[in-house]
């Protein structure tokens, strides 16, 4: 990797001020919009609405791109005119995912602990913050949005937000399908305001949607897709696809479409680096489909990145779309023209499979076929979230006998299981609620403490070797168990894996080396430190999964420049195994290979790759 490039990724461990100004420059900056970013966005938005329709909307879209371009820093212009597309992520990039709260300290605003925290036990491991959602909310844990421009005072200011990305890469949550039922967008519809009459997707009566469109509608949930409000104008039936306080947004209505943007672009202004698109394959709701990964929604995805890539093209989009892994992966568009990374839900379902069967072959099946369409592309490759062990993902890529055994082998494991509704009207399993750590390890489990971390340690280092940029849930870092509690009296089964931790106590156990808590992050911390550290971990770099032997996970990483290959070998099994690898198979004759994680020296000889690896062992080969 270049010096240039790793100096510019450099820049948020180095203190330098990466904001906006406070108030637009109006005076000295003029923002001309280009005619071919015109076209662009012109023809889509025909697409949508008519040419016509088209036609009025874009002198205000301009409005709001020039608006924004008004607020940018001298630094920030050049910043992203010397943007490189192909190292928009690196190996350096580790993303942490977590909401603002889950480290909680008495007196101190939840974003301030936060931060403390990161910069005591995560500043060499992590640079990007994903924080959830942060703005005030009504319910779903922060998924229920009732304004989308302000910071939930619970969890603290955008001061802190802004006080953060001087120190780090954001994530925020685009939580654009729907808003809750008490935000003033939805209150106006209520009192029958004319502007937003048709801000969301009401009938008068119940009946106007049939039997046969609501069975083809695909629903992450089991709950009616209507509910029933009362306004001014009498009773109303609102689609909700997640709750019946989670209204959906009518992007059939053009002045919905240029509000989002103008949050997404104040987003921008506010810090982001990333934003994540929650739950986008349900934006464009036509009775009559499925109502999911329509075209429609494409579009929409296609505008905010060129909205993007004119004004702020140092911001990336994620599509979060839980569904199956082809659909999922479709986000990429044609690798120019939509979201920059894509959840690789497949990862987590295939992974449990994998260490409960004790055979890699369907994770290196699935494995072998992925390819990011372009340089500017990657995976996310991530293990849990706030949310479950989704298994939509691997619907096409799993048996039904497959996914079954999963979802036992979970419930052994104190999981619960969340569903869905099926064309036919049946309940069928949506995702799997359990945290990563009990996902792997039971609780009545007699294996010793430090054999449960090794095998904890090596399932993430599945997501830590594969193409794309790891993600990381902050539980993870503790090897956090079920919160039982939340379990006896849940409001969601998902509560399961958000418990709060008490931030006196978890430094308390983190500086005692005999506690799981302590093994768990030191270990992980050690472990992505030397990740961060090979340009063969870059995104761009070549990956060759490698077919050994049914117990070992092993692939090939290679640098971008091709000056650095990792061999990488994982035993996903609790017994000790004799690995032997033809030299020609990886294409490399060298007799020195040198373990980056334990750093041992290995000399081979007759041309062959042969150690011994130990019960969930994980080993780093880099040829001498």
């Amino acid at each position: 990797m270049t010096e240039t490039t790793n100096s510019r990724n450099n820049r948020r461990y180095e203190g330098v001020k990466f904001v906006h100004n406070l108030e637009p420059d109006y005076q000295n900056v003029r923002l001309e919009i280009p005619g071919e970013i015109h076209e662009k966005i012109f023809t889509k938005l025909s697409r949508l609405y008519g040419k016509q329709t088209a036609n009025e909307y874009m002198p205000e879209l301009e409005r709001i791109c020039k608006v924004y371009y008004a607020y940018k820093t001298e630094e920030i212009v050049e910043f992203t005119k010397a943007l490189n597309p192909k190292n928009r992520f690196t190996e350096e990039d580790v993303i942490l995912i977590t909401y603002g709260d889950l480290v909680r300290e008495e007196g101190v605003s939840p974003l301030t602990t936060l931060s403390k925290f990161c910069g005591l036990y995560l500043k060499h491991t992590i640079n990007t913050l994903h924080i959830l959602p942060f703005f005030p909310y009504s319910s779903d844990r922060g998924f229920s949005i009732e304004d989308f421009e302000t910071v939930d005072p619970a969890l603290g200011t955008w001061e802190n937000i802004e006080n953060l990305e001087t120190r780090y890469k954001l994530m925020f949550d685009g939580v654009i399908n729907h808003v809750s039922s008490k935000s003033r967008w939805f209150q106006r519809f209520l009192d029958g305001t004319p502007h937003y009459k048709d801000f969301f997707i009401s009938y008068d009566s119940y009946d106007k949607l049939t039997p046969e469109e609501r069975s083809a509608i695909f629903r992450p949930r089991t709950t009616d897709i209507l509910t029933k409000f009362y306004t001014i104008d009498g009773e109303k039936h609102v689609w909700s696809t997640f709750s019946k306080d989670q209204i959906d947004l009518n992007y059939k209505n053009p002045d919905v479409l240029i509000r989002v943007i103008e949050i997404l672009l104040l987003y921008a202004r506010k810090g982001a680096d990333i934003i994540r698109l929650d739950a986008i394959t349900f934006l464009w709701a036509s009775p009559g489909t499925s109502c999911a990964n329509l075209e429609e929604t494409h579009l929409i995805v296609k505008i905010f990145r060129d909205v993007l890539d004119f004004v702020a093209p140092h911001v990336s989009i994620i599509s979060e779309t839980n569904i199956p892994h082809e659909d999922n992966i479709s986000y990429f568009g044609n690798g120019n023209d939509e979201a920059h990374m894509v959840y690789n839900f497949a990862l987590p379902p295939l992974t449990l499979h994998t260490f409960y069967t004790k055979d890699t072959t369907r994770l290196t099946e699935w494995a072998e076929s992925l390819r990011p369409p372009s340089e500017t592309t990657a995976f996310f490759n991530f293990l849990d979230s706030h949310d479950g062990v989704g298994l939509m993902a691997v619907k096409d890529i799993l048996s039904h006998n497959e996914i079954k055994f999963i979802i036992q082998r979970a419930r052994e494991h104190g999981g619960d299981i969340s569903y869905k509704t099926d064309k036919e009207g049946q309940e069928v399993p949506y995702e799997i609620n359990i945290t990563w750590f009990n996902a792997l390890c039971r609780e009545d489990d007699a294996v010793h403490i430090d054999r449960q971390v090794k095998k904890f340690i090596a399932s993430r280092a599945i997501a830590l070797t594969l193409q794309g940029v790891p993600g990381i849930y902050l539980h993870s870092f503790f090897g956090t168990k079920n919160d039982v509690d939340a379990v006896s009296s849940p409001t969601t089964k998902r509560d399961i894996n958000r418990k709060e931790l008490d931030y006196n106590i978890l430094i308390k156990a983190i500086g005692d080396p005999e506690t799981l808590t302590s093994k768990i992050i030191h270990n992980m911390n050690a472990l992505i430190t030397v990740r961060t550290k090979q340009s063969a971990f870059h995104p761009n770099g070549d990956q060759e999964v490698l077919r050994i032997q049914p117990e070992i996970f092993a692939v090939l990483r290679t640098s971008p420049d091709l000056d650095q290959h990792i061999l990488s070998l994982i035993n996903v099994t609790d017994d000790e195994m004799q690995v032997t690898i033809p030299m020609k198979t990886v294409n490399i004759s060298k007799q020195k290979w040198y373990d980056l994680i334990s750093q041992d020296m290995y000399t081979f000889k007759e041309e062959e790759i042969s150690l011994t690896l130990r019960p969930y062992d994980v080993v780093w080969l880099e040829p001498q």
